[in-house]
């Protein structure tokens, strides 16, 4: 009896245990490891991409056009049944420009989306991808994020050439921290930006998405928008990921063609043009977008030596490489470098290249390259997990979805609508001020306000910018109006941008003799209208019969730098009335000031100043700001000098036959309302076998009777070097500032890295002999310069 108990007791204990093991084997096939927060990323990765077919791995990697994927109607915002079929057929993982409103996407403030229903829309997008997908992977949602969250109701900040003009990265980065939340809160998990293409060729049109001519000043600008962007931690719920914009040198090329050919040496990309993305990178950036030119005869979406070997090898780049839109399709089209689309497939994603923006090639024609043994399934699988990773780091599949309550109160709120002006006071650059014109007195009882750009506020706001309410946006007369509610304030628009119908110069002119003084708002713009044409690619195209004022933006290179239209007429008939002028400059590129700058008193630039821009202007026109914007890239006085960039390579240079060879006004330059004095420079060296370190500092002091700021600039030249070399390179600066009569002690630390070159070897080293270190307050005119040697060369791994 004993011992049969004692059996029964063993087989029920044995019946039991085995029970047990299958509920937790039927739990851990419920609950797969990829589906685990506690488990290591790398392994939840790993799980998930083992269980993928061919099919839904190719998915991942093709980011097709969002703002397709939603249906509106009313209040109600449903999947579209283009998105139910892409996630059905293509498993797509990506997509882009979901909540993008323009002119080319054809979404208005009537059929686009607010804020709230912003969030409703991507909300809707995840649910359904989430109920009807086999393995449940959170779609990201890209978005254009340059100089504000391209979406209805975000706010504006100035574009990125007038962010470069405070020379502040960390109001840049405060402003990156804005664009951020704004399109996370909204759905958004990546933000192409920043543009860190060098501006050296003046003519081409999206010289306004950059931070200008220099690697130095576009590096500082870039590390602060990707540590603004994305922060310390991706599940935050207000951070995106950074997506480094064109790799590269896609600002220079030939004839300022957009997207064309570029001509350069591998030692000036070294020296020149891939120092600001490796800045970017090193700050974390997690991913990076390739340009549309090629470089030497090679396509950047299909160039190895960028993606692997310098991007990846050299730089430890972690994250995942995307085309721009439709680049890959150039390799058969323009480019002529692949046969068909499955080997332009191929080729691209073999380069390093991981995902397709447009979805077009990384689709059927990858599967065929795939199969036909073109590509490796290892190389897919290592693309899928550079992109997988980061929508793991991020917690999306934990909680893909986001909180409207919460879009629709912080979007656009009054502490960011006041960063917004923050940003846009310090990047006016004040270019001249001849008898001290400015500031104008708010005694002034009657003041002219003429132009083209005075109250138009698309103009005022560049390209990459949704539709706006009108209350939104502070024009230059409404800016003037609210600053001076008891003057009289006489405008006249006078003429457009471009078109010369519609011209009335002698109402100006009557307006401005009517007036104490003129101020007139020309230059440029980027505003896109639903008259223009686009190609696939999203850039404008140039019609024969166009008279809208755009002359700037993607796709609208220019032949000249002349101010367009009647704007030159306009400009010079108020002048003949011998009433104080003011000339403001609304504009995308810096445009031909050689009559301005000996004919009138004062000049402001203001780049595109985003929505308070005419208000920022109102407050330096009246001294409620003293400006102490800097110029990123040198005026020139002429086309024929392009390109005129200060740190232009040692070599023989002299005056053309019409004039001299100096810009107009040269890089880092801009005036103020006082005045600074530099003295004592100071130089420490600490050099050994292990580094070198070497400590530049003086004192600068406010001599004039107002307060302001001062942008401290430090240069250094390589007076003998093993090859050519820039004259002079930007090594440092700091934006100060010093009441009247103040001083301070500005110092900076130079490492060996600021002192290399890359040699015949193409290795990167501080070679030893003398340099040449200047401050000062721009390019062109050092205040204080001392010479240091190095006794030994040092090489930079």
């Amino acid at each position: 009896m004993i011992y049969n108990f004692r059996f029964y007791t063993l087989a029920i204990l044995l019946a039991l245990f085995l029970c047990l093991f299958c509920l937790i084997t039927s739990a851990q096939e419920i609950t797969p490891l990829y589906k685990n927060p506690k488990a290591p990323v790398i392994e939840r990765v790993n799980d998930l991409i083992g269980r993928m077919t061919l099919e839904e791995k190719v998915g991942q990697l093709s980011a097709l056009l969002g703002w397709e994927m939603y249906e509106k109607q009313g209040t109600r915002i449903t999947a579209s049944a283009k998105f139910k079929a892409a996630i059905a057929t293509q498993h797509i993982g990506m997509l882009w420009a979901t909540l993008r409103a323009d002119p080319w996407t054809k979404k208005t403030l009537l059929n686009g989306l607010d804020p709230y229903h912003a969030a409703v829309a991507t909300n809707a997008l995840q649910k359904w991808n989430m109920e009807h997908s086999r393995l449940q992977i959170p779609v990201f949602i890209a978005e254009e994020c340059p100089h504000g969250h391209m979406a209805i109701g975000t706010t504006v900040f100035p574009t990125a050439i007038g962010q470069s003009s405070t020379w502040n990265p960390e109001l840049i980065e405060s402003m990156a921290k804005v664009i951020a939340k704004e399109a996370r809160l909204q759905g958004g998990h990546i933000g192409y930006g920043p543009v860190l293409d060098l501006a050296r060729e003046l003519r081409w049109s999206r010289v306004e998405e950059t931070y200008g001519e220099d690697p130095y000043l576009n590096g500082r600008m870039g590390v602060a928008m990707v540590k603004g962007f994305q922060g310390s931690n991706l599940k935050s719920g207000i951070n995106v990921i950074s997506t480094l914009k064109h790799f590269t040198a896609y600002g220079v090329p030939e004839g300022g063609h957009n997207g064309g050919f570029v001509d350069l040496g591998q030692r000036a990309l070294f020296q020149n043009y891939l120092p600001p993305f490796k800045a970017a990178v090193k700050a974390g950036a997690l991913s990076v977008m390739t340009a549309y030119n090629s470089i030497d005869g090679i396509p950047c979406s299909s160039n190895s030596f960028l993606l692997n070997m310098t991007l990846r090898n050299q730089w430890g780049f972690k994250g995942f490489v995307i085309s721009d839109l439709n680049s890959i399709g150039a390799l058969t089209g323009v480019d002529q470098v692949a046969a068909n689309e499955v080997e332009a497939a191929a080729v691209s994603i073999n380069s390093g290249l991981d995902s397709d923006l447009g979805g077009l090639i990384f689709s059927a024609p990858l599967l065929d390259a795939v199969k036909q043994g073109l590509v490796k399934m290892e190389r897919v699988d290592e693309a899928v997990a550079r992109v997988l990773r980061q929508k793991f780091d991020m917690g999306l599949f934990e909680d893909p979805y986001v909180q409207p309550s919460l879009a629709k109160k912080e979007v656009r709120n009054q502490d960011a609508v006041s960063l917004a002006k923050q940003v846009a006071l310090e990047s006016i650059i004040l270019l001249k001020n001849e008898n001290g014109l400015l500031p104008l007195q708010k005694s002034i009882k009657n003041i002219a306000v003429i132009g083209p750009n005075a109250d138009n506020m698309y103009n005022q706001l560049g390209d990459y910018t949704a539709p706006q309410e009108v209350n939104n946006v502070v024009t230059v007369l409404q800016g003037l109006k609210n600053k001076l509610p008891g003057a009289r304030v006489n405008y006249v628009k006078g003429c457009a941008i471009r078109d010369t119908v519609s011209v009335d110069i002698e109402a100006a002119v009557r307006a401005a003799s009517q007036s104490d003084v003129a101020i007139v708002v020309l230059g440029g713009s980027s505003a896109r209208d639903f008259k223009t044409e686009y190609l696939a690619t999203g850039a404008a195209t140039v019609g024969k019969n166009a008279v809208s004022d755009m002359e700037s933006g993607e796709g609208f290179d220019r032949q000249t730098l002349d101010l367009m239209g009647k704007q030159l007429a306009l400009l010079q008939a108020v002048v003949k009335t011998g009433k104080p002028v003011v000339l403001v400059l609304i504009e995308g590129r810096p445009l031909n000031l050689n009559w301005p700058a000996v004919h009138v008193p004062a000049i402001l630039n203001a780049w595109y100043p985003g929505q308070q821009g005419g208000a920022a202007i109102a407050d330096v026109l009246f001294g409620d700001y003293n400006p102490a914007g800097r110029l990123p890239v040198s005026i020139p006085k002429s086309v024929g000098q392009l390109p005129v960039y200060y740190s232009q390579q040692k070599s023989s240079r002299h005056d053309y036959v019409e004039g001299n060879a100096s810009p107009l006004y040269s890089f880092g330059f801009g005036l103020s309302y006082t005045a600074f004095d530099y003295a004592k420079l100071t130089l420490n060296k600490v050099e050994d076998k292990d580094g070198l370190a070497v400590t530049v500092g003086c004192y600068v002091k406010n001599v004039g009777s107002q307060d302001g700021e001062e942008v401290v600039q430090l240069y250094v030249e390589d007076m003998l070097s093993s090859v050519v070399v820039p004259v002079k390179q930007l090594r440092a600066f700091q934006r100060i500032p010093l009441k009247a009569g103040e001083e301070k002690y500005i110092a900076f630390k130079l490492s060996a890295e600021d002192f290399t070159l890359f040699d015949a070897a193409y290795q990167q080293v501080a070679e030893k002999g003398e340099f040449r270190i200047t401050m000062g307050a721009d390019s062109g005119s050092p205040k204080l310069s001392a010479k240091v040697v190095l006794e030994q060369s040092h090489k930079i791994l």
